[in-house]
């Protein structure tokens, strides 16, 4: 039988056969706050979280200048202002993998340049997120790849010719890695979330972790792709709504991270399985169940119709409502009082 690929960061492995992976995305949601940072870590440990997940700017390697006139969609000033804002130093983002780890929790930190990665491997992260925008920057994938480390990649803004090379890489280099569903809409509406793509994807790379980063509102497109198989559901998390923040509206507070991790381990027990009879059915079998009963009382050689017979419950009785069609038309072995459940012997 062929098992279900996985992969592991720490002790913690990550698959199908596995509850799923809920990556609290603190992201900059910061904007630049260290205690802000610490706050949401811990928000996230409380709310039962395994795992929490930064980005990491050094922005002069990973902007050009023409980013300082080009604005996001979510946001009201350029993205190079964004991340000169929220970038963390080294000092600071080793301060928060040491918090974070402390607390016995997963630290993963997304570089969006050469530097930025060079700088986690120097850190000892245990494995590296990679998001949609660098799906397709190879020179980058190939150097994370030369690190030797699981690899969770997004692929938003991408489709599968696009994800083959990238997956090539990683491939070669024998990495251990996860494709992460994304739509790059913030928020994206649920008509937009599609899901099917992560069965796409699972079909076109059947040795990859299938997982979803979700940007829409709630909790539902989440728990939706852990009933179709996803092993690892990215969230952005804030503590507190009312931050300021260009991400903050579509991330989850603490009281929906603690469900979505509820949740989606339940629906993870719950999928799976074949129809079938379960010993631990019995005891409602015994009153649900409908059994042959007399309705009126039945002489030795009467005609057994269904004017004189018919199908009650509980359960218990011998002949069950499944042979009921068999024994109409046979003949009473013995006499028969009314609301007696018949046994075989009370038939010729």
């Amino acid at each position: 039988m062929k098992k279900n690929p996985f992969i592991k960061i720490g002790n913690r492995k990550i698959g199908r056969d596995f509850p799923p992976l809920v990556v609290a995305e603190i992201g900059i949601n910061h904007e630049g706050s260290i205690a802000k940072a610490k706050r949401m870590i811990r928000d996230a440990k409380k709310s039962g979280a395994e795992c929490v997940k930064f980005q990491s700017h050094v922005v002069e390697d990973e902007m050009a200048p023409a980013a300082k006139k080009t604005i996001p969609g979510n946001a009201k000033v350029s993205i190079y202002e964004i991340m000169e804002r929220c970038a963390f130093s080294e000092k600071k983002e080793r301060e928060l993998k040491h918090y974070t780890e402390r607390l016995g929790m997963i630290y993963l930190c997304t570089p969006f340049s050469r530097a930025a990665a060079d700088r986690l491997e120097k850190m000892g992260v245990r494995a590296y997120k990679i998001g949609s925008g660098e799906c397709n920057n190879y020179p980058l994938i190939e150097h994370i790849a030369s690190f030797g480390k699981p690899v969770i990649l997004s692929t938003g803004m991408n489709d599968i010719s696009s994800i083959k090379p990238a997956v090539a890489i990683l491939r070669k280099k024998h990495i251990p890695f996860a494709l992460l569903h994304v739509t790059s809409m913030y928020p994206t509406p649920y008509e937009k979330v599609r899901l099917g793509a992560m069965l796409e994807l699972s079909r076109a790379f059947p040795d990859a972790v299938i997982g979803l980063s979700d940007h829409s509102l709630g909790n539902y497109t989440s728990f939706g792709a852990t009933a179709l198989g996803a092993s690892i559901l990215e969230k952005h998390f804030t503590s507190d709504k009312k931050w300021p923040g260009p991400d903050v509206p579509i991330s989850i507070n603490p009281v929906e991270l603690k469900d979505l991790i509820k949740g989606s381990r339940a629906i993870w027990e719950a999928r799976g399985g074949v129809k079938k009879i379960l010993k631990e059915e019995q005891p409602t079998i015994d009153f649900a169940y409908a059994c042959v009963v007399s309705i009126q009382n039945i002489k030795k050689g009467e005609l057994l119709t269904k004017k004189n017979i018919w199908v009650k419950r509980p359960g218990t009785g011998e002949i069950k409502a499944v042979h009921f069609p068999k024994i109409l038309g046979k003949r009473a072995k013995a006499d028969v009082p009314r609301d007696m459940q018949l046994k075989w012997k009370h038939i010729k």
